[in-house]
């Protein structure tokens, strides 16, 4: 889903590089090659997959970090919470414990895709704090129906049922009110977001983008 690549996307500081040229300009902000490369990185090893640099995944990443500008703005200006570096080092030890068997091999996993242990808690913080700010910002407006639950349950009677034997539409109303926000919530964030691009000016360095 959308929504879970870009929960797993930041813009990264790049360290030790010599040429780092602005792949995109966003009206007063930038994506460097070096965010899109650490963004691409980071999320690769998040998702243990191969490293994929190539020229189409670099502008997928790019504007993945387009979408996050907007959200930075957004939390700046209306003051929403921001997860801690504490919370974000318990989902940091959380992985470790869940995909390696010691510190070493989790220290060859971070240099196989040279990536830095402070780059993955920053990634984790960054991935907490929009989950926040989308919960905060447009939850609220959101207002769940008896009828729409009650069409969900018929719709997906089958599954339900397997789900939750001898339940009813009653039984499951906050069940199904919480699955129905969700899909809303989401709805109205890649809707904000694309009315964010639209009203901005966005320019590809394509020259620069490879």
């Amino acid at each position: 889903m959308r929504v879970a690549g870009l929960l797993l996307t930041f813009a990264f500081a790049a360290s030790a590089v010599i040429i780092d040229q602005v792949a995109v300009i966003v009206g007063n902000s930038i994506v460097k090659n070096s965010d899109i490369e650490r963004d691409l990185r980071v999320t690769a090893f998040l998702n243990n997959d191969p490293v994929d640099l190539s020229r189409a995944a670099r502008k997928k990443a790019a504007d993945r970090l387009i979408d996050q500008i907007f959200i930075r703005r957004e939390i700046f200006a209306g003051s929403y919470p921001r997860a801690t570096k504490s919370e974000a080092e318990n989902q940091l030890k959380q992985l470790e414990q869940e995909r390696f068997k010691s510190e070493a091999e989790f220290a060859s996993a971070l240099k196989h895709y040279d990536i830095s242990r402070d780059d993955v808690v920053t990634q984790f913080q960054w991935q907490l704090t929009v989950l926040r700010f989308v919960d905060a910002r447009f939850k609220p407006a959101v207002l769940i129906s008896d009828n729409e639950i009650d069409k969900y349950y018929t719709a997906h009677a089958v599954a339900l049922r397997r789900q939750y034997p001898g339940k009813s539409a009653q039984d499951l109303h906050d069940e199904i009110s919480d699955i129905l926000t969700g899909e809303k919530v989401n709805k109205d964030f890649f809707s904000w977001l694309d009315d964010e691009r639209k009203q901005s000016d966005i320019e590809y360095l394509e020259e620069n983008l490879k």
